[in-house]
């Protein structure tokens, strides 16, 4: 059975940084793509950043280049996504997902597995 676990979220000031991670168990990252959500408080899940699984290519929202980063590690088996000048809008859960990945960031599926989640919040 697939299985990821998200971590790293925190407490933030606005301008922090963050490194969340993303371990995957029951699959390789070399079979499925990975994207990050990020959910605010009352709003939709929305797709921020993602890594194919055929050579690590990746893929950003418009909102979050230049500020977020994704990664990955084959040999731990993980994803991880830098955040950084994060600002008050970034609160919320982060989730990460086996998703498809474009140029333009992950693409929602009803049929994806789905982590817990990890909450970060960031202050003025």
């Amino acid at each position: 059975q697939v299985q990821l676990v998200e971590t790293g979220g925190g407490l933030v000031q606005s301008g922090g940084s963050l490194r969340l991670s993303c371990v995957v168990s029951g699959a390789s990252l070399n079979y499925y793509d990975i994207g990050w959500f990020h959910q605010a408080p009352g709003a939709e899940r929305r797709g921020v950043a993602c890594i194919s699984k055929r050579d690590g290519t990746t893929g950003y929202r418009d909102s979050v280049k230049g500020r977020f980063t994704i990664s990955r590690d084959t040999v731990k088996n993980t994803v991880y996504l830098q955040v950084d000048s994060l600002k008050l809008e970034d609160t919320g859960v982060y989730y990460c997902a086996t998703v498809y990945c474009s140029r333009y960031g992950p693409e929602y599926s009803d049929y994806a597995y789905w982590g817990q989640g990890t909450q970060v919040t960031v202050s003025s």
